[in-house]
């Protein structure tokens, strides 16, 4: 069911962001809205979920996280048309490894800060995938959320965690700052800076290390796996924050595994 909700928010949050800034530009350009031009209540709740070619509204009964899909054969009831393979398959991602964290945290304050984490990282990993945005609603609130829970040692001190926000927000705007000094253009955007920081302030500052050199080497094989393939140029920008993301995911469950494999210490 939040794998479900997540859909949505994948979806829906982006465009919300598109129509924001469209009414702050008018407002900065004193322009006049017309009520014809207006846009509709748009927001995660409102309007009902529909099939995007014939608008036919989705039923309760034609909601139901995975089995729906599999029911319907993928494609919408009412006009046939297909419906994409991935909502099943984040729903599917979702529980499995919510359960996975139950199993591994078990009934604790770890698994409830672990399966916040897990959520807003699945958001941010296809959010970014789809447009090239990490939105500041959902990785500033990462930020604060960690080091709420890191102020009782649920993941790491409360130091660590103030550093590991520092150190993950500089370590990329440091990188960002040279690569554009050197070339002129810009390498990356800042929404990674603060989803690195959120990472620290979840794991500390030991695991920003680890964190980038897993998300840098899974970046670089399927960017360059994506070229050969011609699926992509060399030129054309690719999202790092998916990458960052899977190793936050990693990192939740196989921190201390990881940290031993990569540098021989826990």
């Amino acid at each position: 069911m939040v794998g479900s909700f997540l859909n949505v928010v994948i979806h829906r949050l982006p465009i919300m962001l598109e129509h924001e800034f469209k009414a702050e530009c008018s407002i900065y350009f004193e322009q006049q809205i017309t009520p014809a031009a207006k846009p509709l209540k748009y927001n995660l709740v409102t309007p009902r979920s529909a099939c995007p070619k014939c608008h036919h509204q989705i039923s309760a009964l034609e909601n139901i996280p995975v089995i729906s899909w599999l029911f319907l054969k993928g494609r919408c009831r009412h006009c046939q048309s297909k419906i994409s393979i991935r909502y099943p398959i984040i729903e599917l991602v979702t529980g499995l490894f919510s359960a996975g964290l139950a199993i591994h945290f078990g009934l604790s304050y770890a698994l409830a800060g672990g399966l916040i984490l897990a959520w807003f990282l699945i958001a941010l990993i296809m959010i970014d995938a789809d447009t090239y945005l990490l939105p500041d609603c959902m990785t500033l609130p990462l930020i604060w959320i960690g080091l709420l829970f890191n102020s009782f040692e649920i993941f790491t001190t409360l130091n660590s965690a103030v550093y590991g926000a520092i150190i993950g927000y500089l370590s990329l705007w440091s990188v960002y700052w040279l690569f554009k000094l050197i070339t002129g253009k810009e390498g990356m955007g800042y929404g990674d800076f603060k989803l690195l920081a959120a990472l620290g302030a979840w794991f500390g500052w030991s695991m920003i290390p680890m964190i980038i050199l897993l998300s840098s080497f899974a970046g670089a094989v399927i960017g360059i796996a994506m070229v050969l393939g011609k699926n992509r140029g060399w030129n054309k920008p690719m999202p790092f924050g998916p990458y960052l993301g899977v190793a936050g995911l990693l990192a939740l469950i196989w921190g201390q595994e990881l940290s031993i494999a990569l540098y021989g210490i826990s």
